[in-house]
């Protein structure tokens, strides 16, 4: 879901424990959100894969992770449907398996189908073997349930090992963080903070990351993001930015 990628507890989205063995390239990413080392970030993305802008690097894209929510995602699919705006939908597997109508109907309203996970867990925690049962579990559920094959993959907390990154190359994927959060999971979140956090920085090919469940973070969290999205929208255009593919 700016410098995101440092996230990794469900439950705290601002600890970082990393293992000592195998976590290179956790680091990396996590260098993203450290200031002494974020400039760092755009040379290193391109190496691994990586993206954090629109496909064409301009206007901006919302994406909403870790649903589909039996609540949250049909109140953020009116507030878009209001908007006129498309949106990409980073699904869960066990989310899926939960309400696969709901996910079909993100698809039938014209929005991006992605893939997030199958459960939402810190990648650096699994073994290889482990993260391509989780990948190709939500795969399969997702397609099932959508009829839509996702081209678009972001792991949970923004933190990729190697066998994800394989296996996104291997499945075809492009594998895309964002630029720009609003921290919606948050306990202390509401719509301000959120709507300042999401669009303060905002610029051409911003990627937006909001959340429209609450199953991995505060509980009903995603009613603030349901009052902000529509300002968050609002002040995305007041600045010239229009909606992009991702």
């Amino acid at each position: 879901m700016p410098s995101a990628s440092s996230l990794i507890s469900a439950r705290d989205h601002r600890r970082a424990v990393l293992p000592t063995a195998g976590a290179l390239l956790g680091a990396l990413l996590l260098a993203r959100s450290l200031p002494a080392l974020a400039g760092a970030w755009p040379a290193l993305r391109a190496p691994l894969g990586i993206e954090d802008r629109t496909s064409g690097g301009s206007g901006y894209a919302l994406t909403f992770d870790d649903g589909p929510h039996a609540q949250g995602t049909p109140a953020v699919l009116d507030v878009l449907a209001s908007a006129g705006v498309a949106a990409t939908f980073f699904l869960v597997g066990e989310q899926v398996r939960r309400d696969p109508a709901l996910a079909r109907e993100i698809a039938a309203r014209g929005h991006t189908v992605a893939l997030h996970c199958d459960r939402h867990r810190n990648l650096l925690r699994l073994t290889g073997a482990q993260v391509r049962e989780d990948l190709a579990r939500a795969l399969d559920t997702i397609c099932a349930a959508t009829g839509r094959e996702p081209g678009l993959y972001r792991p949970p907390y923004g933190i990729a090992t190697t066998p994800a990154l394989r296996a996104a190359r291997r499945y075809g994927w492009r594998t895309v963080l964002w630029s720009d959060w609003g921290r919606d999971w948050e306990d202390r979140a509401d719509a301000d903070s959120i709507t300042e956090l999401a669009t303060r920085d905002a610029c051409d090919g911003a990627v937006v990351l909001l959340h429209d469940a609450d199953d991995y973070g505060a509980p009903g969290s995603w009613r603030a993001t349901v009052r902000a999205l529509p300002r968050i929208i609002e002040a995305l255009d007041a600045r010239g930015l229009a909606p992009a593919p991702l």
